[in-house]
């Protein structure tokens, strides 16, 4: 190496520290100087893990209760460490609201509110949001609608107006209704070709039929769609999104003070009239195990869905639920994913899930398995499924409650995280102080109460069993299991 070059100025450069600092640390520790500098460069001790330190107490902000003349119910939550606002106005009304011969409605409808409202067309409200500096979007679930803005806080007062107006005066144009009707039968096409997707949809139908809400997913039937009309949707927008069924909910660098003038100049004049809320009522066990088989002919891989009807978000066992269901398969080390993925390698990923609505919704458990492993994975499925059902250790029960307390508060690291959170409390009632306690509750979970839950929840013999694969390849290995009874389905079905 050449001394005049880079790379040897630089070895120069970095002797020269070193020395410097082995000169320091002689002069202010003496003879120990020579040793913390060769003591700092020995590797670390990786015969044990470290010690956990207790876990971190979480303390969430306040949450401002206030109402405005016409009943609009404001909840507004304070956080100032960045100076933006997210505002979510939610309306208790989705999906679950929807008359039997307008499915989709729900979805349709809070899809259309930006999609001109006020005096502006769609084009123009995307770009007055984006000339903000602000995101707004609309969702809709089977059991709620919300239109979310997020904005600066210096940019709020120009934002609002937009917000305003998508809420309280959408247009509902006929030419922007062709074009979203349009783009859902064009996805309900597609869908045909999307094996998980078709899983699901027959684990529904099969689960629930045809004439319950939960029975058909929240876009609806190409019949039900190509019917609605601009009519239908007004009719809709203006006997559910009403101030008695809606909440505002502001979470971020504002106050009480500055932000409720705002909003009852935007939203105050909202005329109101009361509304029964409709919950879909609980749809009947299957009295045995029913398997369905839907063809996909070259899969490379079967989709498998296995369930029944669960609970409603408003179950007194929630917590314990949460439990149950983390050791089974809600988690990375749950026993479902440990054993199909880890120890047989037949999958990406098993899990399971409660998903918990107004009504009772289904309790899930699915993979995506390779072809020729159908039939085993299937019989694993069925082993994991009996075996929650026996009582669960300690040391497995406790690494579940830390699992779920440990991960909440990420629950609260972003404003739209918090407000998605409030959302909660308004749809299912729950109390303002709910997750004040709610890391402490999961931690007071008992492993009688687990295994309580897990005889009285959990039900493999009653069980809608639906696999979408290449039926020449594993029908018959899926026939041997001998199941319970089988049958075919269609996709048009």
């Amino acid at each position: 190496m050449r001394r005049g070059s880079l790379p040897y100025r630089h070895l120069i450069n970095c002797t020269g520290i070193l020395v410097i600092c082995y000169l320091l640390s002689v002069t202010i520790f003496g003879n120990t100087g020579n040793k913390l500098l060769f003591h700092a460069q020995e590797p670390p001790n990786r015969s044990r893990p470290p010690e956990l330190g207790p876990a971190p107490s979480l303390k969430l902000p306040q949450i401002h209760i206030r109402t405005l003349f016409n009943g609009l119910q404001i909840r507004i939550v304070e956080t100032h460490e960045v100076p933006l606002v997210q505002i979510n106005l939610l309306v208790t009304a989705g999906s679950g609201d929807e008359p039997a011969n307008q499915l989709g409605i729900a979805n349709l409808t809070a899809a259309m509110l930006d999609e001109g409202a006020g005096d502006r067309s769609a084009l123009e409200i995307s770009d007055a949001v984006e000339f903000l500096g602000a995101t707004l979007q609309t969702r809709s679930s089977f059991d709620a609608s919300s239109v979310q803005l997020n904005v600066p806080t210096a940019r709020l007062t120009e934002a609002l107006p937009i917000l305003a107006d998508v809420v309280l005066r959408p247009t509902f144009r006929k030419q922007e209704l062709d074009r979203l009707q349009k783009e859902r039968l064009t996805a309900l096409l597609q869908a045909r070709d999307n094996a998980g997707a078709i899983a699901t949809a027959a684990f529904n139908r099969t689960l629930f039929g045809r004439r319950h809400r939960y029975g058909t997913g929240t876009t609806g039937t190409e019949t039900s769609l190509t019917a609605l009309t601009v009519k239908d949707l007004r009719e809709f927008h203006a006997s559910h999104y009403l101030p008695s069924t809606s909440t505002i909910i502001v979470v971020g660098d504002v106050s009480p003070d500055t932000i409720l003038p705002q909003l009852t100049h935007s939203f105050g004049t909202w005329k109101n009239k009361a509304r029964v809320r409709t919950i879909p009522s609980k749809r009947k066990a299957l009295s045995e195990r029913e398997v369905v088989l839907v063809d996909k002919p070259g899969a490379a891989q079967s989709q498998i869905r296995i369930g029944w009807v669960g609970v409603p978000r408003s179950t007194s066992d929630y917590f314990t639920l949460e439990v149950l269901n983390t050791v089974l398969g809600g988690s990375f080390t749950s026993r479902l994913n440990l054993n199909l993925r880890e120890a047989h390698g037949y999958t990406y990923g098993a899990w399971s899930t409660f998903e918990m609505r107004l009504g009772p919704g289904p309790f899930i458990a699915g993979a995506s398995v390779q072809t020729d492993k159908t039939a085993e994975a299937l019989h694993e499925f069925f082993l994991e499924l009996d075996a929650i059902r026996q009582p669960i250790g300690l040391k497995e029960l406790t690494k579940a409650k830390n699992y779920l307390s440990l991960g909440f508060p990420k629950s609260f690291e972003t404003i739209a995280n918090t407000s998605r959170r409030v959302e909660e409390l308004i749809i299912y009632s729950l109390s303002e102080d709910y997750f004040q306690d709610y890391m402490l509750r999961v931690q007071e979970v008992t492993a009688d109460a687990v295994n309580k839950a897990s005889l009285q929840y959990m039900s493999p013999f009653h069980s809608a069993v639906v696999i979408v694969g290449d039926l020449k390849i594993i029908e018959p290995e899926i026939r041997a299991l001998k199941l319970g009874s089988i049958r075919h389905m269609s996709l048009d079905e």
